[in-house]
């Protein structure tokens, strides 16, 4: 290559370079446009990156409203099963009931039948829960306080039982307690001789009676009393202290408070066999009330209770049960598992477990007539013919009572006079809904009455049902005069203990049982009855079995 360049002219080699220095700037050029391509390539992958970006936000929101979309179309489609349910109910306010629609062959009679397992298991309870009771002891006693000399002493001598010609007695033991009757202390004096066989193979004393508070002071009478004037006579532990200092016999407030709450301890296994039997009926009356309880975690202040009062029509039978609120988790336990008819007042939180399957939903007429009477000054003339409309159904429910008809009678009667009754209120109804003011007092009359139809009509179905709720408030006035004498529960525990035996007196005073009779037989025979025989200590066979003998 050198040889030859070197025998290239000057002129030739000027003609090499340039050609050389031709190409260089065309490949520079080239070059040069290839990265102007690459850069307008960047410029496009950056572009596409945005849109990517861009569209990948859109797809989020996309899913986002897919996923709202779905969430709500499960509220939606339950507000349109609502809608429809309550366009079926107009139809048949504007159109009338049908009486086949209250004549369902398959339809379960009252009351229910418990099975044969509930009841082992109930069985089990109650012993295992007896057992502890007279099992358990008060570990933190700090010994007797000595009684009153004064008091006059009843003895009760107690001798072994079986054959003691052949025995010598070698001495005795003595147990007091303080008992009462009504406006008198005394005390009982139990003597328990003691035997030594002949032949020196073990000594035998009679055996002490079941005592409520074992190695306590008070007997059965005295708890019962002071548990009846509290709960019963509305009288308050410091004023029975009162009576105790007239009479000389000193009792600490602390003392009374215990004694009361041991004895009702007693009756729990009675209260839970109760609640048992209340739910198994198939038909409720449901109402709340409330009651002051002291609030533990702020000195001086209170808490707003509710006693929850489930009312039994079949057989009379009531329970309290405590809980601290009124939400819709309160009366879980008693509704939860519960089916059969369930009548209400209009409180909201009825309707979540009125809409569970195999329940019923009743409501209270009592109730929608309350409501019209507030609106007679309101509306006059469309309030006074609602209630004469209303009325005409409680003149027919007086004229059943007054026959003393059978159940079957009385679903006969009811669909023969009262539902022409109810279809014709019903049309009025609807037609006087559309022309009210919604919030004048009439217009939340006719609001409540129609958006309850089905519950306001569903007496119709049984003869066992009830028009309206009005024997359950019964139930409440007992509470109602508490709160006036005693103010409030010192405790969640207390209100809960209180509502068992503000259910037994509900009961008591339904089959006109003397309370204090019943509550003392009670408490001295809880402790050794069996399970078969638990129910002879509900107050109306407790009545049934006094009648008897």
């Amino acid at each position: 290559m050198e040889k030859s360049l070197k025998t290239l002219s000057k002129q030739q080699l000027l003609a090499l370079l340039e050609e050389q220095s031709a190409q260089a700037t065309f490949h520079k050029k080239e070059l040069q446009k290839s990265q102007q391509e690459l850069e307008l390539q960047k410029e496009n992958l950056k572009q596409k990156d945005k849109e990517l970006k861009q569209k990948d936000k859109e797809l989020a929101r996309a899913d986002e409203h897919l996923r709202s979309y779905l969430s709500k179309s499960g509220v939606l489609e339950e507000k349109v099963a609502y809608l429809e349910s309550q366009l079926e109910m107009f139809r048949r306010m504007q159109f009338g009931q049908k009486r086949e629609r209250f004549e369902d062959k398959d339809q379960l009679a009252l009351p229910f039948e418990v099975t044969a397992q509930d009841l082992e298991k109930r069985e089990e309870a109650f012993t295992e829960k007896i057992t502890y009771q007279r099992k358990k002891k008060n570990a933190n006693h700090k010994g007797r306080q000595p009684l009153p000399d004064h008091l006059p002493v009843e003895e009760v001598k107690i001798y072994p039982e079986g054959d003691i010609s052949q025995m010598k007695c070698i001495g005795q033991e003595e147990t007091d307690e303080l008992e009462y009757e009504p406006a008198r202390f005394f005390i009982r004096r139990y003597i328990r001789y003691k035997y030594a066989h002949k032949s020196g193979e073990g000594v035998i004393i009679g055996e002490l009676p079941e005592r409520v508070i074992d190695k306590g002071i008070p007997g059965s009478g005295l708890i019962t009393s002071i548990i009846v004037d509290k709960f019963f006579d509305y009288l308050p532990l410091y004023r029975q202290l009162e009576r105790f200092k007239r009479e000389k016999v000193p009792i600490a407030a602390s003392t009374m408070n215990g004694w009361c709450a041991r004895g009702l301890d007693r009756i729990v296994p009675l209260f839970e066999e109760l609640i048992a039997d209340v739910k198994s009926q198939g038909y409720l009356q449901v109402d709340e009330t409330t009651i002051k309880v002291l609030d533990e975690t702020k000195k001086g202040k209170t808490h707003l209770g509710y006693y929850w009062v489930y009312h039994s029509p079949i057989d009379g039978n009531v329970v309290f049960d405590y809980q601290p609120g009124r939400g819709q988790e309160a009366p879980e336990a008693m509704l939860d598992n519960f089916k059969g008819y369930l009548q209400t007042d209009g409180y909201v939180v009825y309707d979540h477990y009125a809409k569970k399957e195999g329940v019923t939903h009743l409501g209270c007429w009592a109730h929608a007539r309350r409501y019209y009477e507030k609106s007679l000054d309101n509306d006059p003339k469309r309030a006074t013919h609602a209630l004469k409309e209303i009325q005409k159904l409680y003149a027919i429910e007086r004229k059943i009572k007054e026959a003393n008809l059978s159940p079957d009678q009385i679903k006969e009667v009811r669909l023969k006079e009262a539902l022409p009754v109810i279809n014709e209120f019903g049309k009025w109804m609807t037609k006087q809904l559309a022309r009210t003011l919604p919030k004048s007092l009439i217009g939340k009359a006719l609001a409540y009455s129609v958006f309850r139809w089905d519950a306001l009509c569903a007496y119709l179905y049984d003869g066992n049902l009830l028009i309206d709720n009005n024997l359950i408030e019964n139930k409440i006035r007992p509470v109602a005069l508490g709160r006036k004498n005693y103010l409030f529960a010192g405790s969640h525990k207390a209100a809960q203990r209180a509502a068992a035996i503000y259910s037994f007196f509900a009961i008591c005073k339904k089959h006109e049982v003397n309370p204090y009779e019943w509550l003392k037989y009670t408490l001295e025979n809880i402790m050794t009855i069996k399970y078969k025989d638990i129910k002879n200590l509900y107050p109306q066979n407790y009545k049934k079995l006094q009648l008897s003998k």
